[in-house]
């Protein structure tokens, strides 16, 4: 058999846990799986996993080879896609995640001129609020907003978003306008639980933080959720400014304590560390970097 394809079974098994699982992902039966495995075991004279009724799991030799397997296996993956699409456009399939709103709002639309330029290129978009676990899932790129502190993964910065405090003129008739921040407490507040400390609420002001915890009778874990909320008259949302859409040019929202600076992150596309990116990955990650900037949804980023 392939010495590739037995690697391939083997790396599939070892990210996964499971020989069923890396049989879906690499799209073959669970027996040839695991007889790709049986092959490159008894090929290199070693065991690579201890095997239960219930799962598999690495013996030293496994943690091994594992360590420096997917960085070999990009390689190759990488020269032959060079050498595949060098005289011809980009090809194959591009899986991708991004946030459920923040895919919405600008993923899709993105994705869709990427795509309007590489007619050969096949869009895979998954929308999860979930981290996905991009090996697991088979994913080459995720998008994720906010902060970025996991090890295995490499980050390219493409932007940085920012949050707003908004509510409606109706609600605002019916409660007044908080003067500071210290007066959220007085307020009907909408969580947004997607972000990292929902009722944690930031705001700066010459140089001074300020947190404010908030209740409310609405959690949603959805920033389009929240601002239609408060387009309801239902109180405050602490969302990102993507999220707005048109409501503040429409007047369904105003926003608020405009002089304090509210929570900021950052806007970045996410890949797997030591891996060689296929040039369509790539190309995608650069179109990104250059579509955000120009995106009139993305202003205010």
């Amino acid at each position: 058999m392939d010495l590739l394809d037995q690697i391939r079974a083997f790396v599939a098994t070892a990210q996964t846990g499971s020989f069923t699982a890396a049989a879906g992902q690499m799209g073959i039966s669970n027996r040839l799986t695991s007889k790709y495995v049986a092959e490159l075991e008894a090929r290199l004279g070693v065991r690579l996993f201890q095997r239960t009724t219930r799962k598999v799991g690495l013996t030293p030799a496994g943690e091994n080879l594992l360590a420096r397997a997917p960085e070999l296996l990009e390689n190759f993956d990488a020269v032959l896609s060079e050498v595949a699409e060098g005289s011809k456009g980009l090809s194959g399939t591009l899986r991708v995640s991004a946030p459920i709103t923040f895919g919405e709002i600008y993923v899709v639309g993105m994705l869709a001129r990427f795509a309007a330029a590489h007619p050969a290129v096949l869009i895979d978009l998954r929308l999860n609020d979930r981290y996905l676990d991009l090996a697991a899932e088979g994913l080459d790129l995720t998008f994720r907003l906010g902060h970025f502190d996991q090890a295995s993964l490499k980050v390219r910065r493409l932007g940085e978003f920012r949050s707003v405090l908004v509510a409606s003129r109706d609600y605002l008739s019916r409660h007044g306008a908080p003067k500071a921040p210290e007066e959220l407490s007085n307020h009907a507040c909408i969580v947004d639980t997607n972000r990292r400390n929902p009722r944690r609420w930031m705001f700066h002001k010459d140089g001074v933080e300020t947190i404010v915890n908030v209740t409310g009778r609405f959690h949603v874990n959805s920033a389009t959720a929240a601002v239609e909320l408060a387009a309801d008259g239902l109180g405050l949302a602490y969302v990102p400014s993507f999220a707005l859409r048109g409501t503040l040019n429409d007047g369904e929202l105003v926003t608020l304590l405009d002089e304090y600076q509210c929570e900021s992150g950052s806007v970045g596309a996410v890949y797997l560390e030591g891996r060689t990116l296929p040039r369509k990955v790539r190309a995608l990650i650069d179109f990104a970097l250059d579509d955000i900037k120009t995106a009139s949804l993305m202003q205010g980023l």
